[in-house]
């Protein structure tokens, strides 16, 4: 084992080293505890047996807790039945050492801070432990975990030990204080053209549904391979991108935005991704701009817009499979360095799960990946939009129209979205339907079929279908939205007009 300097200028080994504790405020607390009960109550929220580093500690620990909890007296008499009755009695130290403990108590008032000596300590003990692995890891403990690996399920160790140890961190807040959350968002709903309290997303009747995106919401957004579940995606993100823009350059017109919108684009690389961004934006078909198909006229609009693009505060990470640790330290690091109001995912089963873990199948995996998006949402208090791939049974219904049922791995996702959106194209499959000449027996039904699939093809033409089919906080339902095939680009769609045409 390697050794690294002492406090007192020598050298020392790490196993030499005792690991943190403090037993006489473990006694302290029991002591606390069996003489009065009402201790309890300061310390049950973060102390478990597991944190004593005396054994013995924590089992007398968990037989207090146990009685208390079950709403039974804890004390010296109570304890040592328990323990005669289990045959424990000599393993805890026998009835002197109850009674010794009584001795070493200190007033209720001091329970919590001895509480959380003990807490403290366990937590450096974890520390230890976590570092002895990192050190071994990094000497070739496991070979098929390479250094960037490593990093990944240390940065994944210390997240779970600060979410899982950190003890009494939240606990109840005042109603008082929900209240004044609560009506603040309210106040900006009603002074906001439209009533959007949230992020704007760019789509008019989307906002009208859902208020915009709300911080800590977690939004699936689904669809088969052709619908356009990624040129939704970044429409919402530009929009969101505009709205950010906007809001920076109220006051002053040159203002960079503290702010901003993450795409973790896991399937387009992000050249690609900014050329259909450009596409959409300057109305210019993407395969011809690959093809070099574009006149001097097209190209000159082309540049023209990048250069109106380039202040979006858009950041976009292409790296494949990611895992949910690494997408976690870099939205970390956005909202600290740059600021982050949106996180676009493109797509959830790409992903993996955090670097040194391993899920029994692929459902549990995907729980592990919705559960961390999630997680990244509260933390960070953004909202998070993932896209998902739909299961093939879709395909065999009559009415194509997705059903939550129809998510892959459907369970977890649906489970912990705060919002399922599913993307539906009429067109799409209508195209696929085109009457064959072949299948007709005399050529007026052909003609006739053929009549009215072209009716009902433009009928569908342009249109696309958003179905909120889950939503937490407000209804669910249908918004129609247009869609330009040419371009993948998603809009508003206009009712107006064609009523006023029926009228």
């Amino acid at each position: 084992m390697y050794e690294i300097e002492s406090g007192t200028g020598g050298l020392l080994g790490l196993s030499q080293r005792l690991p943190p504790s403090n037993l006489a405020a473990e006694q302290a607390l029991l002591g606390a505890l069996l003489a009065n009960n009402k201790a309890y109550e300061r310390v049950s929220e973060f102390l478990a047996p597991e944190h004593f580093a005396d054994p013995v500690h924590g089992r007398i620990y968990e037989a207090i807790q146990r009685r208390i909890e079950a709403g039974q007296l804890a004390d010296v008499v109570t304890l040592r039945a328990e323990f005669e009755h289990s045959g424990l009695l000599d393993e805890v130290g026998g009835p002197a050492y109850l009674a010794q403990l009584l001795s070493a108590m200190v007033g209720i008032i001091n329970a919590g801070e001895y509480g959380r000596v003990i807490h403290d300590a366990w937590l450096r003990r974890q520390l230890i432990d976590l570092g002895e692995v990192v050190v071994n890891r990094a000497f070739g403990a496991e070979p098929g975990l390479d250094a960037a690996g490593q990093l990944e399920a240390a940065e994944q160790a210390l997240f779970d030990l600060s979410k899982d140890g950190a003890g009494a961190q939240g606990g109840p807040i005042a109603f008082e204080r929900a209240l004044v959350a609560a009506v603040e968002m309210a106040a900006k709903a009603f002074s906001t053209p439209g009533g959007v309290s949230g992020l704007p997303t760019g789509l008019r009747d989307l906002d009208a549904k859902m208020g915009g995106l709300h911080p800590s919401d977690l939004l699936i957004v689904a669809g088969r391979p052709g619908m356009g579940k990624t040129a939704l995606a970044t429409k919402i993100a530009f929009g969101a991108a505009k709205a950010i823009l906007r809001e920076a350059r109220e006051t002053d017109p040159n203002a960079v935005p503290r702010g901003g919108v993450a795409i973790f684009s896991l399937e387009m690389s992000a050249d690609q991704l900014a050329t259909r961004l450009l596409s959409e934006e300057a109305r210019i078909s993407g395969d011809r701009i690959r093809r070099g198909e574009i006149g001097q006229r097209d190209f000159d609009r082309f540049v023209e817009v990048s250069r109106e693009l380039a202040s979006l505060p858009i950041f976009i990470d292409d790296t494949p499979a990611i895992t949910i640790s690494a997408l976690r330290t870099r939205c970390r690091r956005l909202k600290r360095t740059r600021g982050l109001d949106l996180v676009v995912v493109d797509y959830l089963q790409l992903m993996r799960p955090a670097a040194g873990t391993r899920a029994e199948n692929r459902v549990l995996e995907i729980s592990m990946i919705t559960q961390g998006l999630k997680a990244i949402a509260k933390e960070l208090s953004v909202p998070v939009i993932a896209l998902s791939q739909l299961s093939r049974q879709v395909e065999s219904r009559e009415d194509k129209r997705p059903q939550l049922s129809d998510l892959r791995e459907s369970g977890s996702i649906e489970q912990d979205a705060d919002v399922v959106m599913f993307v539906y194209r009429d067109d799409y499959y209508l195209a696929q339907r085109a009457p064959k000449e072949l299948a007709y027996d005399n050529p007026e039904k052909f003609h006739e079929a053929v009549e009215k699939w072209q009716k009902d093809m433009e009928l569908a033409h342009n249109k696309a279908e958003l179905i909120i089919a889950k939503q937490r906080h407000g209804p669910t339902g249908t918004i129609k939205l247009f869609f330009e095939a040419e371009f993948t680009r998603f809009g508003d769609l206009d009712t107006h007009h064609d009523e006023s045409q029926r009228g």
